[in-house]
């Protein structure tokens, strides 16, 4: 930064992927000073496997007046020269979370006090769930809670219903925090890139009920939950982040149950942060994440 830069001005996160080729950086650089903003933070990455170029910028603008549409005009030239794929966001504007969740209710509690703590600059208008269990503490955070109830007759009316909150409440990102139901492929297409989901790290052994006790059976050694974006193939998206944490033969069923939970705690509260603070690209398969 210039020394003596006077702050204040908008600020915006660029995020972009192309082929990677030379004269990238030069040429975003270049826009962005001629567009009148400082940058503030940059870094890029270039994948060999993909011949894929990333890059996530983070800008502060000199005037006060430049708006994010006018540095979204600005930006087109280049984005269609190299073939961008790219978001621009205007970091005043708070992402808004829908979070869903079912019986258990660990990662929904944990990520309303790292909002309410500032660990997570978020605004949250909705808790959806298929249970009744958690109106209560929705209430006591000021936060609409939806009760969905999901049957194989109701499903689709279910669905109809959390899409229409995401467009009431202008949604940025659902969360399934441990939310137990599969959700449809077109709903998963409708949510592609803005929804995410954590589940322990057993997958694919241990399916189905009580998968601690199932890997308490077979003598474990590690602990683990894995976050990621939710797709149509079950479990198997783009993952964000994972944490492990180790036990031993000490450890009973419900030891394993609890260490779990912080697990998933902790891998949710860091995808949901990187994502809305722009910090994730999808990389086919992968995720590119600049922490």
């Amino acid at each position: 930064m210039t020394a003596g830069l006077a702050r204040g001005g908008p600020q915006f996160v660029v995020t972009l992927s192309c082929a990677d080729r030379p004269g990238i950086v030069a040429a975003v650089s270049s826009l962005l000073a001629e567009a009148g903003c400082n940058i503030l933070d940059s870094q890029q990455f270039g994948d060999p496997h993909s011949a894929r170029f990333f890059m996530r910028v983070h800008v502060e603008a000199m005037e006060t007046s430049l708006t994010a549409a006018d540095l979204r005009e600005a930006f087109e030239g280049i984005a269609s020269t190299f073939g961008m794929d790219w978001q621009l966001n205007d970091l005043s504007l708070r992402p808004r979370v829908l979070i869903m969740v079912s019986k258990a209710g660990h990662c929904l509690n944990d990520l309303l006090f790292r909002r309410e703590s500032g660990y997570l600059d978020v605004d949250v208008p909705a808790i959806v769930s298929n249970h009744p269990d958690f109106a209560a503490l929705a209430r006591w955070h000021g936060i609409g809670f939806h009760h969905v109830p999901v049957t194989p007759e109701t499903r689709a009316d279910a669905e109809a219903t959390l899409l229409s909150l995401v467009d009431e409440h202008r949604i940025d990102l659902v969360v399934l925090a441990r939310y137990m139901q599969v959700l449809s492929d077109d709903l998963c297409k409708a949510l592609a890139g803005r929804a995410i989901n954590i589940h322990h790290s057993f997958l694919p052994s241990f399916k189905g009920a009580r998968p601690y006790h199932q890997a308490f059976e077979r003598g474990v050694k590690l602990i683990g939950a894995t976050a990621h974006y939710v797709t149509a193939q079950l479990d198997e998206g783009p993952i964000i982040e994972q944490q492990v944490e180790r036990v031993d033969h000490t450890q009973r069923p419900e030891d394993l149950v609890a260490a779990g939970r912080d697990v998933e705690c902790l891998a949710l509260a860091k995808a949901v942060r990187w994502h809305v603070e722009h910090r994730i690209v999808i990389n086919g398969s992968r995720t590119v994440i600049f922490r």
